[in-house]
C-alpha cells in the first residue's frame, strides 16, 4: 500500500502535464462563442460621435456586416486602425464599431487622429453590449449575416493576412448565399 501512495504525485504531475499541453495547443483567436449561429443581441445605445443618435440592432441588419470592438485603452487597436481603413476602401465592406468601456472625449480624439474606418461606432460606455456578445477584450471582430445572425467571432488584430485567411472566404460564401436567396425570392414572385 505504501509503495502505491508514492506514485500518486507522479500520476498527478502527468495528468496536469497532459492538461497543460492540451491548453497550449489551442489557438486563442479561435475562442468559441456561444453566439455564433445565433442572432445579434438586442441593444439601444448612442453613437460615439453623436450622443443624441440612438442605434439598435435594426440599424445593423439587412446586409452582411462586420462589427469591430475597439477602445482607446487597447494598444493593438491603434495598430489595427490603418489596416481597417485600407480594407474598408479596397473591399467595400460594411464595418461598424463598438467603442467599449471608454471615455467619449478620448475616443472622439482617437478617431480624429487615426481616421474613422466605421460607418458609425456604437458607444458602449458600460460594456453591456460587449458583455452580451461575449467579448473578452479588444480588438474583436464579428461577422453578422444579412439575417442578423452572428457567423464568426475573431479575437485579435485584423491585418491584410488575417483578412485574407479569416474573413475573405467567409464573406464570399455569405455574399453567394445572399445572392442565391435573392434569386430564389425573385423566382417565387
Amino acid at each position: 500500500m505504501n509503495k502505491a501512495i508514492r506514485f500518486i504525485p507522479l500520476v498527478l504531475v502527468i495528468i496536469l502535464g497532459v492538461v497543460l499541453y492540451r491548453g497550449l495547443s489551442l489557438n486563442p483567436q479561435e475562442m468559441p462563442s456561444a453566439l455564433v449561429g445565433k442572432p445579434m443581441p438586442d441593444f439601444k445605445l448612442t453613437t460615439l460621435l453623436d450622443e443624441n443618435k440612438v442605434v439598435t440592432k435594426a440599424d445593423l441588419t439587412g446586409d452582411i456586416v462586420l462589427i469591430n470592438v475597439w477602445a482607446t485603452w487597447c494598444v493593438y487597436c491603434k495598430y489595427e486602425f490603418p489596416d481597417l481603413i485600407d480594407i474598408v476602401k479596397k473591399e467595400g465592406i460594411t464595418l461598424y464599431g463598438i467603442n467599449s468601456k471608454d471615455e467619449r472625449p478620448m475616443a472622439k480624439q482617437w478617431i480624429e487622429k487615426l481616421g474613422n474606418p466605421y460607418i458609425f461606432s456604437i458607444f458602449d460606455e458600460e460594456g453591456s453590449l460587449g458583455l452580451d456578445m461575449g467579448v473578452y477584450g479588444a480588438p474583436e471582430t464579428f461577422v453578422v449575416d444579412h439575417h442578423g445572425i452572428i457567423r464568426k467571432r475573431f479575437a485579435g488584430v485584423i491585418n491584410p493576412e488575417t483578412w485574407r485567411i479569416e474573413f475573405k472566404p467567409l464573406l464570399s460564401q455569405l455574399k453567394e448565399e445572399f445572392k442565391q436567396e435573392r434569386l430564389a425570392k425573385k423566382g417565387k414572385a
